[in-house]
């Protein structure tokens, strides 16, 4: 790490949290600058934590070299990498571990399975996107005596998804959804890509959560991500065994059990030394 990358790196800290703000924090930038009845809603403290970031930024990139010239490792001038603890190292990269990952594996993709394989056979996603189109009409519309839609107070996601409505995105969209969850769920089940797989899932579950739908998407989102976090080896008993070395992760020096293993020259046990 240079110190020109700290900076970088700091610049996109600070728009990660403008735009963390912007997306999903309302009135972070607009209600009052200081509000005395209730103080942590001033919009003070989003520039206080602002300026935060970047001091610490700032004050992080001081402590490393203008390049990437070999220095002296200490605490503050060394990689920066620090290890993890050994359980999460264990389940997270070790194979041995793998069996643990098969029950939310299987959980999550059979939800996935049954709620693709239902939306697939069935009427208004595959043949004209009807019953996708219902589902939206019905997360930007404000219901009589509420402020705002069922999608919640996220202005630009009803804009968005009223923006899919008016161009009818619903005929190819409910495809691309039906068909998705289906994947998703072989994908988890047969250990396929396991990481992508719960990527897309955990999408979807967010997808859904701001339009509005609760249902199981907390609860699958939240295995979602461990699964996403778990890539490595939350496959290992599966296609991903196969699949991720011939794709170069993250297997390439990895024993095989059929494999005996080679003993250096002159250290075989028995030989006669004169």
């Amino acid at each position: 790490m240079t110190r020109s990358r700290m900076y970088a790196m700091t610049g996109i800290a600070a728009l990660l949290f403008l735009f963390l703000n912007w997306a999903f924090a309302d009135d972070m930038f607009t209600s009052a600058f200081w509000d005395s009845t209730t103080i942590s809603n001033g919009s003070i403290w989003t520039y206080v934590l602002l300026a935060l970031i970047v001091i610490a930024g700032y004050m992080q990139a001081q402590r490393l070299p203008d390049t990437a010239q070999p220095i002296a490792i200490t605490a503050a001038t060394g990689d920066g990498q620090v290890d993890d603890p050994k359980f999460w190292k264990l389940l997270m990269g070790n194979i041995h571990y793998a069996i643990l990952w098969m029950p939310l594996r299987f959980f999550v993709g059979r939800d996935w399975l049954i709620a693709g394989e239902h939306k697939a056979r069935g009427d208004g996603w595959v043949d004209g996107g009807a019953a996708l189109k219902g589902y939206w009409t019905n997360a930007t519309t404000v219901p009589e005596g509420r402020p705002s839609a069922p999608a919640g107070t996220y202005e630009w996601y009803q804009s968005f998804l009223k923006y899919m409505l008016d161009h009818e995105w619903y005929t190819w969209f409910g495809k691309a959804i039906a068909y998705g969850e289906v994947l998703v769920g072989i994908g988890l089940i047969v250990g396929a890509l396991v990481g992508i797989a719960a990527f897309f899932g955990t999408l979807m579950n967010f997808s859904f959560g701001l339009a509005g739908s609760a249902s199981s998407n907390p609860v699958l989102f939240g295995l979602g991500v461990f699964l996403v976090l778990g890539w490595k080896t939350a496959g290992w008993i599966g296609i991903d065994r196969y699949l991720l070395p011939k794709l170069g992760t993250p297997w390439g020096r990895l024993q095989k059990y059929s494999e005996p293993r080679q003993m250096p020259t002159g250290t075989q046990t028995g030989t006669a030394r004169s």
